[in-house]
């Protein structure tokens, strides 16, 4: 019998799962990799509009679906900016977080850990108090509510200068903002983790938890550089690793977990198409990945069509998705009580099939 990653065991060989006309229940799994703007559906952002008193630049719903055809990370952000304008109340943001909980609680996610960009609201005159505050009172109540365990993390846009996130980061801890890490974000390419070691440092002093984008459009050394620099815990995409074998030996060595978005990564043209995902070989070379959603909104689905996706071109085994669940529950900034009481109800949920 071989270890299982979430603590049980696994039979020597795959037995086949009896049919039903029941779907099957998901698997209980973490998501580490979630901004809560790229959760706003184009059915929403025209709510939203309409109860704000905002014109949109869109004719109808089918206009606006049309342009989510990226081709690249640059060109996702200027629709995923312009379209934050209809978030102006802490009514706004609850609403949108509320609505991003029912369908993440529907996906089995029972962990989630949310990236929230202040500085591209503060940018746009909307006090921090009011988009913090409304995602913030909704998380609140999201384990009573919706059986899904909750992190806020502060992102920084890695394309505006470090003071600017050092500004910010002053005003969040000032205010006592329920955040429990930082992350960095935004256009890649060109912006090294380098660029924010002060920040890092000052989130570590106020025991903040600490992640990063790198790897995605940028190079491998941006991976090495958010580890060696910033300190991070957690490596948010990292799909570039596998350009470079020695990285990805410290990667596998040091058990850093790395939190993949395969669909989001096809929309962005990162990958061409998920057939040449490097998924596979990821968890072939013993890396720690997980699967993540993003920007669920934008890039044509939430954790549960990732996996979905995912099985469909590469027929991942059972075993495959369970291990990807137990490593999203284990590289999580969660308890070690709130880890240990998801991985027993992942393993029973395994041993039950």
């Amino acid at each position: 019998m071989d270890n299982f990653p979430g603590g049980s065991t696994m039979p020597e060989t795959e037995t086949e799962l009896a049919e039903s006309a029941v779907p099957a229940k998901p698997l209980p799994v973490a998501e580490l990799h979630l901004h809560i703007e790229g959760t706003l559906q184009p059915e929403l952002i025209f709510a939203l509009a309409e109860r704000n008193g905002i014109s949109l630049p869109y004719s109808g719903l089918d206009e606006l679906r049309q342009k989510y055809e990226f081709t690249d990370l640059q060109s996702f952000l200027d629709l995923y900016y312009a379209n934050m304008a209809v978030l102006q109340t802490e009514q706004d943001f609850a609403d949108m977080t509320r609505a991003y909980l029912e369908r993440a609680a529907a996906a089995g996610v029972r962990h989630a850990e949310i990236m929230m960009d202040p500085q591209a609201h503060l940018s746009r005159g909307i006090p921090l108090e009011a988009c913090v505050n409304g995602v913030a009172s909704v998380l609140a109540t999201s384990e009573e509510e919706y059986g899904i365990s909750t992190m806020l993390i502060a992102a920084f846009l890695r394309d505006l200068p470090e003071d600017s996130a050092l500004e910010v980061l002053g005003q969040l801890l000032a205010m006592n903002a329920p955040i429990g890490a930082i992350g960095l974000d935004s256009a890649e390419v060109g912006n090294p983790p380098s660029k924010f070691e002060r920040l890092y440092a000052k989130a570590r002093e106020a025991g903040l938890r600490l992640t990063a984008h790198a790897g995605e459009e940028g190079p491998a050394s941006y991976i090495t550089e958010a580890l060696d620099l910033l300190g991070v815990e957690r490596i948010d995409h990292g799909i570039r690793c596998m350009d470079d074998p020695d990285l990805v030996e410290r990667l596998v060595d040091e058990r850093i977990p790395l939190t993949v978005c395969p669909l989001s990564n096809v929309r962005l043209r990162a990958v061409d198409t998920l057939a040449d995902h490097p998924l596979p070989a990821m968890l072939a070379a013993g890396l720690n990945v997980s699967v993540n959603s993003d920007d669920p909104a934008y890039f044509g689905g939430y954790v549960g069509d990732n996996f979905a996706q995912l099985t469909a071109v590469f027929d991942l085994s059972d075993f495959d998705k369970a291990r990807l669940a137990a490593n999203s529950i284990h590289s999580s900034f969660a308890s070690d009580e709130r880890k240990a009481e998801l991985l027993a109800e992942l393993n029973g949920r395994e041993l039950s099939d």
